[in-house]
């Protein structure tokens, strides 16, 4: 089961740490350019969704296509541990050695957002205050530890339960004569 969860872990957050830096690297390019929260979500969890070909793979290669809803869920739930990981590694390094005005330029595109939203001065302001709390926590690293995990892994462990209610296969009854 390891070499399954390191390997689609691997993968898993390869690709997710990919997109986060591409998506990162768009909003510097254009800090004008709309976010899309729902678009962001639909892409990790279409990436997590690897955790399901992890516990089939597992399942069929190293089980014998039986496995319970527990291990199935266990195998997911650590090759989303895995990827998330990955992830927020990526994140640490990329925040601090190559984008350390991250919040300084997310603020500017939040505000920018906010405005072709129709938002009011005293929303506005709130959004400005609401930012600013972040800058502030960010400063933290393990406060970014802990809400580059709060990104990814709960949808991980969502979608390494829904692959196990899939997956989960009980061994074939033998029938007795």
């Amino acid at each position: 089961m390891k070499r399954n969860v390191l390997i689609f872990g691997l993968i898993l957050g390869t690709i997710l740490a990919g997109n986060m830096v591409y998506m990162v690297n768009r909003m510097y390019a254009n800090p004008d350019l709309e976010t899309n929260d729902i678009v962001g979500y639909a892409a990790m969890v279409i990436v997590l969704s690897l955790t399901f070909f992890g516990i089939r793979n597992y399942r069929n290669k190293q089980l014998n296509g039986v496995i319970s809803l527990g291990k199935a869920f266990k195998t997911g739930a650590l090759i989303a541990l895995v990827g998330s990981t990955v992830y927020v590694v990526v994140w640490l390094f990329y925040y601090y050695l190559f984008v350390p005005d991250f919040i300084d330029q997310y603020t500017v595109c939040v505000l920018n957002e906010a405005g072709r939203d129709g938002a009011t001065a005293s929303e506005l302001a709130a959004k400005t205050e609401e930012m600013a709390q972040l800058k502030e926590m960010y400063k933290s690293p393990f406060f970014v530890v802990l809400i580059s995990y709060a990104e990814v892994l709960p949808i991980g462990l969502v979608v390494a339960f829904i692959s196990a209610l899939i997956l989960k296969k009980k061994p074939a009854a033998i029938a007795t004569y």
